[in-house]
């Protein structure tokens, strides 16, 4: 399904293929967990290890939007429909948690804590199911979530764009967290940020978001802040539509020019941790919320109601 010159940047990039449509990749905050005892924001947030954490997609390069800010090369989007021909979910979650040990091999010279650490990292206990693409195009979504479970894995985030409301509502199995990404609070600036590549992405999203009290799972969700485009002028309105939504967290968290981003973007389009945290507290006045947690290495604030 990857034709060669979408294999060939996905290799560039650090990307462990798995099967026809999926991947791994380990990110900096597991190999500095492993190497230093450092965990990523979501340890502070939500107890995640970072060393145990398993990054993969089972769609990495299927996806309905065109982000700006998005570090993956979107400009080799194979479709934007559903996977097809999906490979099986058990197939996948065994095939990534080996991709993932080969990516860690390398650790295997440390000694101490680092060592129990780096042993630890090679049975993987969370699955982050985002990295690249939309997860949710993948048909089995709700058998993949299953599956992570089934093979000993404690928690699943499944992180969504929200444009496949229909399959959000008919998981077979909900993750322990679900995000939804939200980097407008309006249907033109979406456009002009995601730019989507289906006509109602913005009834979409606003669908899903009326999904989220139905669920039991934690619901979170993920403002990306990009300086010169969504933080300017836009607090009142993320805080009236979040109100509306109720959802049980919201990540108001920095762009950082990486990846092929880099080509779109310029770093001066990322905020200061600061400036993020300025953001997040307008948004939470207007919302009804409170600023509970921040991250000043992610650059990322934690808002609740």
């Amino acid at each position: 399904m990857l034709h060669a010159d979408v294999l060939k940047v996905l290799r560039k990039q650090g990307y462990g293929l798995v099967g026809k449509h999926s991947a791994v990749k380990p990110c900096h905050w597991c190999r500095e967990a492993i190497k230093n005892g450092r965990h990523c924001y979501k340890a502070k947030f939500y107890g995640v290890e970072s060393h145990r954490c398993l990054q993969m997609t089972p769609t990495v390069a299927w996806c309905q939007q065109r982000c700006v800010y998005c570090w993956r090369p979107v400009e080799l989007t194979v479709g934007t429909h559903d996977v097809p021909d999906p490979d099986d979910p058990d197939l996948i979650v065994e095939e990534s948690v080996e991709q993932q040990r080969r990516f860690l091999q390398g650790y295997g010279h440390l000694e101490g804590e680092a060592r129990k650490r780096w042993k630890e990292s090679l049975e993987p206990r969370h699955a982050a199911i985002s990295l690249a693409g939309e997860p949710t195009l993948y048909p089995r979504i709700g058998e993949l979530i299953d599956a992570f479970h089934s093979h000993g894995f404690d928690t699943t985030f499944l992180v969504t764009n929200g444009l496949r409301p229909d399959r959000v509502e008919e998981l077979e199995r909900e993750p322990t967290q679900l995000y939804v990404s939200l980097d407008s609070p309006n249907e033109e600036l979406h456009r002009q940020i995601n730019r989507p590549t289906i006509p109602d992405s913005w009834d979409r999203i606003m669908r899903t978001l009326e999904l989220l009290n139905s669920l039991s799972c934690r619901t979170v969700i993920r403002i990306t802040a990009i300086k010169g485009w969504n933080m300017e002028g836009t607090a009142e309105e993320f805080g009236e539509l979040l109100a509306d939504v109720e959802p049980d967290y919201v990540e108001v968290k920095a762009f950082m020019c990486v990846g092929w981003a880099a080509f779109r973007m310029s770093p001066d389009n990322m905020p200061s941790h600061e400036e993020v945290r300025k953001f997040a507290a307008e948004i939470a006045e207007h919302a009804g919320f409170e600023l509970v947690d921040e991250s000043p290495p992610s650059r990322v604030a934690l808002l609740s109601s």
